[in-house]
């Protein structure tokens, strides 16, 4: 903490507090009995204190409005779909807000923000133009702040499923069913750059979700598109995107290590592999490289001379440096010549805390392979 992170492990703590402080706002000092910030407490949690200001503050309307106004400012240039507070980095630990248009989807995840939920809602719907306010508050995460799993309509009416575009593209958005908020904003802007690079190619998406990479290379005049995804659900939602832009995309239901084993004498001119998270911890890191190097491993086999592989990873336990190396020891493998074009990185509205690695969680890396 010392060194710039928000947060202090229980394990860390010499002297805790009781329980009548969870939820709290208090403050924390060294041995020396120096004030080193003003932040939330909760004595079950692993993550026992997390910095709000290194001032010394009160968790309150004028505070929280403060917080949210500052967050609209930052993200003015995206207009009304958006990640609005991205936790930490917005200074409203464990809040996390996605905006879509008039429907703002809201996750919280720590005890002292749940406690000023209502509060939250008061100011965003005081703050933005909304027809709805949804709380998604499902995330097994909850459970290590002490909290229940619920969902709930907390301002304006639940919109029905209808269609949103997000780049130029057209999508089915159900925010009472889809995952986590919705739809995977922090990932577009990568949508509009891979989608440049598919005219002409035979593209596979692998792990395709929505199909948001999918759609946009079909859309930049990809000749072949297939999309694999190991959820039936997923891939209907998918297949309902493209049909209604009348895209021609291949949609396949099958784990994607398999099917990179069954189409051992296939290959594409630009793969794209955007897996969901490997590892939730550092205990099971090293089984997550062994994943990641399996799966890169196996693209840069499937890809023609030349081809583009856009390999992605949205675990924070795994930095750049070490992604890189990962890729790195695929590429030797597979006997062939790897050339970075460039980095990828998660977008501006998810901004990082350069204290916090954690706030950075979505790397990538757009190569050419020969």
């Amino acid at each position: 903490m010392l060194k710039g992170h928000p947060w202090v492990y229980a394990s860390e703590v010499q002297k805790s507090l009781s329980t009548q402080y969870d939820g709290q706002v208090v403050e924390c000092r060294d041995a020396k009995g120096r004030f080193l910030g003003s932040g939330i407490y909760n004595s079950s949690s692993q993550i026992i204190w997390r910095r709000l200001s290194y001032q010394k503050v009160k968790l309150d309307e004028q505070f929280i409005r403060q917080r949210i106004q500052q967050a609209i400012i930052w993200r003015e240039d995206l207009h009304d779909i958006r990640r609005l507070i991205w936790s930490e980095s917005d200074g409203l630990p464990g809040v996390v807000a996605d905006q879509y248009g008039k429907v703002l989807v809201v996750q919280i995840l720590t005890l002292a923000m749940e406690k000023k939920r209502d509060l939250l809602v008061k100011v965003f719907s005081e703050e933005l133009k909304l027809d709805c306010i949804l709380l998604r508050n499902d995330a097994p995460i909850r459970k290590h702040e002490g909290l229940d799993s619920y969902r709930e309509v907390a301002y304006g009416k639940m919109p029905t499923p209808f269609w949103l575009k997000i780049n130029d593209i057209d999508y089915w958005l159900d925010f009472e069913e889809g995952q986590k908020t919705g739809f995977y904003l922090d990932q577009r802007v990568q949508h509009q750059r891979i989608g440049k690079l598919a005219k002409g190619c035979n593209v596979l998406d692998a792990f395709c979700n929505q199909g948001s990479f999918a759609l946009s290379c079909a859309n930049n005049g990809a000749k072949k598109v297939t999309a694999v995804d190991i959820s039936q659900v997923t891939l209907g939602l998918a297949e309902k995107n493209a049909q209604h832009q009348g895209l021609d995309i291949t949609f396949i239901q099958d784990n994607v290590f398999d099917f990179f084993q069954k189409k051992k004498d296939a290959f594409w001119d630009l793969i794209i592999l955007d897996p969901p998270s490997f590892t939730k911890n550092k205990a099971r890191l090293n089984d997550a490289l062994r994943g990641y190097k399996e799966l890169n491993l196996r693209a840069l086999q499937s890809l023609k001379t030349n081809g583009i592989l856009a390999t992605y990873s949205c675990s924070f336990h795994v930095d750049i440096q070490t992604f890189q190396e990962v890729v790195l020891k695929a590429s030797v493998d597979a006997k062939r010549e790897v050339k970075l074009l460039e980095y990828a990185h998660q977008p501006s509205d998810h901004p990082v805390l350069i204290g916090m690695p954690e706030s950075e969680y979505l790397k990538g890396m757009i190569l050419q392979v020969s």
